[in-house]
């Protein structure tokens, strides 16, 4: 099968320093590189926007925004890994049983604190996969009681972070005309 040219590549964003996923290693060193990459991308994607534009909902009659989706995808990080996983008792970031929606739909605060929420919530998340002795370690889903792997919980999070940067790229279209991956 031939290679595609390079030229045929989707633009790459300014500042993309995302290494390559690679294409052997064992099944954690390959699982652990995808997410990476679709944090990396997800960054990518908010890295320049001014903070005020983050916030805006772009795609009406969506209520997405990038500032909505970090704080989504940080309380992800949380529920997922150490909620579930390393079932740490930790409160949750942005959702409340009588407001569900509050990573969407309330973002006050400073985008900069949000951020920092992801990026910590990510770098936990780095460690409780460096810590665990296998994909087959377990946790527990909070919902129904039933086992949960680790690897599981990679699979889920590397769908969540590719749907979400979907989303990701017609919000920053829309925020500036910035596309590429």
């Amino acid at each position: 099968m031939n290679e595609i040219p390079p030229e045929n590549y989707a633009p790459r964003l300014e500042g993309d320093t995302r290494p390559p996923i690679p294409l052997v290693g064992d099944e954690r060193e390959i699982l652990t590189a995808a997410l990476d990459w679709q944090r990396a991308t997800f960054e990518l994607k908010c890295a320049g926007v001014p903070a005020q534009r983050l916030s805006e909902k772009g795609v009406p009659p969506s209520g997405l925004s990038l500032h909505g989706l970090l704080r989504h995808l940080a309380g992800t990080e949380r529920w997922w890994f150490r909620q579930q996983f390393a079932q740490e008792d930790v409160p949750h970031l942005y959702y409340s049983d009588d407001r569900p929606d509050q990573d969407f739909e309330e973002l006050d605060g400073d985008v900069a604190e949000a951020v920092a929420a992801w990026r910590a919530e990510c770098g936990r998340s780095r460690g409780i996969v460096a810590a665990a002795p296998s994909l087959d370690a377990t946790g527990v889903q909070l919902s129904t009681g039933e086992p949960v792997s680790l690897r599981r919980v990679l699979v889920h999070m590397i769908a969540e972070y590719a749907r979400h940067n979907g989303h990701a790229d017609l919000l920053r279209e829309r925020a500036d005309g910035a596309t590429g991956y």
